[in-house]
């Protein structure tokens, strides 16, 4: 009898944004498509690496993970070693260069073409370097495998049509271009019927969507037609930018039940000055406005940001304008970065760089700040109810502390002890807890609790068929009725 050879396997390594997330989907999906199979073992015949490009310590981390993988090329018979996303489309051939034991590099714009390249490099003998300057196909026609059966990403534009003097990513992924939203609606409408109850709408700029086929409020129109579809309960979006914010987007938000009561809004800096640097066209009078309107029409919304600190010629002055802008806004958490340069952007050249000290005496006073802020403001939730998104990987130490852990509607992180609800099952990864947010600390909530109530639903029907078609067993949960010791069972998911 002829023999039959094991199919190769994978694992796909993730650096960066959500976007990035969202890609490696697609990666997993082209992959497996042409036989290769998910990695159990920690010994894949293949390891692709797709990176980011945003921060100065991409590099190191993308060279530092190929300096470990030497030694396993070095030893193991046809093992191979892919390079995707931002930092290579920016580096090209200067992977190889430092890195000769790459087997593969690939851009943003050919994710499709993975297994091809692989192959091709397999019967060569040498690296193949392929990079395309435009989209080969939009990658949300590219198949997936998808990392959670309850939540799904969908990709409403690619690149980036605004020129930030830090910024990379439009030189990376190229202008925007918009899908057409009955393409995205059927994307939402198949990832709900596949049993996901939560979707996240994805762009460089998600407020600017429509553009490119001249409706100015097609996004908002984008959240009204999602919300309308049956089954589906909560819908996300990142990033919007606050010069194309327009109030049409508030009212879909508050108007839609299944937008969640959540905004992810870039501030960068609060000076005015530094912003105008920066190519940002809004200022910080605009931008409060927008979060008090925001915030009149949703109360309870949790607003979110991100802000560089130690941009080139910041003065002092400049950033307290940033830490008085934070202390106004409230925000629930920040995403706070150092400035670094990035070759080929604008910023790069700039004068008068902030020197290194400076700049982490900066960041600790801001991060302080915010850390303070977000600890307030959680402690404001304390004695209100949630509704509860069991997720998967998210609660560290679930296990020692025997709780459970999900995202509240907007999007707060919540551990809570699940309880003996009298005549449920254990909550599974996809169904909705009610608890009560009994603590808080400047990151997460707390519901100690016994929950107010467990529903299962759909998402959770479909994490259970994935366990099954995966050969794993569903293990109870901690307080569980059918008792036994405590051991939660559940795969752990890639870091955002």
């Amino acid at each position: 009898m002829p023999t039959t050879l094991a199919p190769r396997t994978y694992e796909v390594k993730t650096f960066g944004c959500q976007m990035n997330v969202h890609d490696s989907e697609r990666l997993r999906g082209s992959l497996e498509q042409a036989g290769y199979v998910e990695a159990l073992d920690g010994a894949p015949d293949v390891v692709v690496i797709n990176t980011c490009a945003v921060r100065e310590n991409a590099d190191n981390k993308l060279y530092g993970q190929l300096g470990s993988l030497a030694k396993t090329k070095r030893e193991r018979e046809g093992f191979q070693i892919a390079v995707g996303g931002c930092l290579a489309q920016k580096d090209r051939s200067t992977i190889v260069e430092r890195a000769p034991w790459v087997d593969v590099v690939f851009g943003t714009h050919n994710l499709g073409a993975l297994p091809t390249l692989l192959e091709r490099s397999r019967h060569n003998g040498e690296a193949e370097i392929e990079i395309l300057e435009s989209l080969e196909v939009f990658p949300s026609t590219l198949p997936t495998k998808r990392e959670s059966s309850y939540a799904g990403w969908v990709s409403i534009s690619v690149g980036c049509n605004n020129t930030c003097t830090f910024c990379i990513v439009p030189s990376l992924r190229g202008k925007e271009r918009d899908r057409r939203p009955g393409e995205i609606l059927a994307e939402v409408q198949a990832l709900v019927d596949d049993g996901a109850i939560e979707v996240t709408l994805l762009g460089q700029n998600v407020n600017s969507y429509g553009v490119e086929f001249g409706d100015r409020l097609a996004f908002g129109k984008l959240l009204r037609a999602a919300g309308e579809i049956d089954g589906l309960e909560r819908i996300r979006f990142t990033s919007p930018h606050p010069a194309a914010f327009t109030d049409d987007v508030i009212d879909a938000m508050a108007e839609t039940d299944a937008v969640m009561p959540q905004l992810h809004m870039p501030l960068q800096s609060g000076s005015d000055r530094i912003l105008r640097a920066m190519r940002r066209s809004y200022r910080s009078a605009k931008f409060l406005g927008i979060l008090d309107r925001v915030r009149a029409s949703i109360p309870h919304a949790a607003i979110t940001t991100d802000i560089i600190v130690g941009f080139p010629g910041e003065t002092e002055e400049d950033f307290a304008e940033t830490m008085r802008v934070v202390e106004a806004s409230r925000f629930a958490s920040a995403f706070t970065f150092q400035y670094s340069i990035r070759p080929g952007t604008p910023a790069a050249t700039m004068p008068d760089q902030v020197p290194k000290a400076v700049v982490q005496e900066r960041f600790e006073r801001l991060t302080a700040l915010q850390d303070h802020i977000a600890h307030e403001e959680n402690r404001r939730q304390v004695g209100r109810t949630a509704e509860v998104l069991v997720s998967v990987g998210e609660g560290k130490k679930d296990a020692e502390t025997h709780r459970l852990t999900g995202r509240a509607e907007d999007n707060r992180l919540v551990h809570f002890a699940p309880g003996r609800l009298v005549g449920a099952e254990a909550p599974r990864p996809g169904d909705v807890v009610t608890v009560e947010i009994s603590h808080a600390a400047p990151f997460h909530l707390i519901a100690d609790r016994e929950p107010i109530a467990m529903r299962r639903t759909r998402a959770g029907d479909a994490w259970d068929c994935a366990q099954a078609e995966t050969c794993a067993v569903p293990s109870p949960a901690p307080g569980a009725a059918t008792g036994g010791p405590v051991s939660l069972g559940l795969p752990t998911l890639r870091p955002v």
